[in-house]
């Protein structure tokens, strides 16, 4: 593809949270083809090289993933179809194509035991399905010796499609008390800012083509769920929403009393300083995130 031409953009997963802010951030940058399940199904990998191959894309952006953590633990094959062996589809096609694949995956690889931030070479260890297989698809797509970029990134939320905000702020206006895990530790990073970071690497691979491999891509700062659901009624409060729970009447419980069939990670947090250095770029903090996607949910 010539430099000043405009690349051709394939994005899977239109309907999800960062597949819908990706139209937005990625519309300047030149021809964007978006796709849902029902024109590129990932658990039909004959259906899915079709619809590359038609396409023809300079870059594909693998945004679709089976995200259900908990169904996930008894419907094992769904989740590896498409967290595991699409991804590896897709990067095989992008190879013979002599495309830019990016790729996003999850804090779930890890088992959320380390005292710190994790970093890129970190050793893996998922404890539940869908860590698996989006273990397995980082494993696939790095196998395809393709131009590939995985991004990692943890607790996403965005203006479209259901999340953790999102429930804490209807559950406040409905409850007369919220019991939340402040046990688990991580960064609330908006589908907003994943799609901007994205676009960023998009823009600057038409001029200088970016260092393939695995990258951490999250907000700076770090909280708990507990202290990130006040954080979400603190904004909606100063937006003017009445709550019937108070920000600081949010209880704080812990993991054992909140069970659910997937292990979530205790330690979620991921160090960003590879992807600041290598595409200089600047993460803002997550309470400006919050900040952003309450005013945009509230608009």
């Amino acid at each position: 593809m010539p430099h000043d031409a405009p690349p051709t953009i394939l994005v899977t997963g239109k309907s999800g949270q960062v597949g819908f802010e990706l139209r937005r951030s990625l519309a300047p940058l030149g021809r964007v083809i978006v796709c849902d399940r029902t024109q590129c199904d990932l658990a039909d990998p004959d259906g899915l090289r079709r619809v590359v191959r038609d396409a023809r894309p300079d870059v594909i952006i693998n945004a679709a993933a089976y995200t259900a953590v908990d169904k996930a633990e008894s419907d094992e094959a769904t989740a590896f179809a498409i967290n595991g062996i699409a991804p590896g589809i897709l990067a095989e096609e992008a190879k013979a194509l002599g495309a830019m694949l990016v790729h996003y995956s999850t804090d779930y690889v890890f088992d959320g035991t380390k005292a710190s931030p994790y970093v890129e070479t970190d050793e893996t260890n998922p404890r539940s399905v869908y860590g698996k297989s989006k273990l397995a698809g980082e494993r696939a797509v790095m196998a395809a010796g393709a131009n590939v970029l995985v991004l990692r990134t943890c607790w996403v939320a965005g203006v479209h499609g259901a999340n953790f905000a999102k429930t804490m702020l209807r559950l406040a206006r409905e409850r007369d008390a919220l019991r939340v895990v402040a046990d688990q530790f991580g960064v609330p990073t908006t589908a907003a800012l994943i799609a901007d970071v994205t676009a960023h690497i998009v823009r600057r691979h038409r001029s200088t083509p970016v260092v393939t491999g695995i990258y951490h891509l999250a907000a700076a700062g770090e909280t708990n769920w507990r202290d990130y659901a006040a954080e979400v009624l603190r904004c909606a409060e100063a937006l003017g929403v009445e709550l019937r729970v108070q920000p600081d009447d949010v209880q704080a419980i812990a993991s054992s009393e909140y069970p659910a069939p997937a292990p979530r990670p205790a330690n979620s947090r991921l160090d960003t300083r590879k992807l600041r250095a290598t595409f200089d770029v600047h993460l803002p903090d997550w309470r400006d995130g919050v900040r952003h996607l309450l005013e945009s949910i509230l608009a």
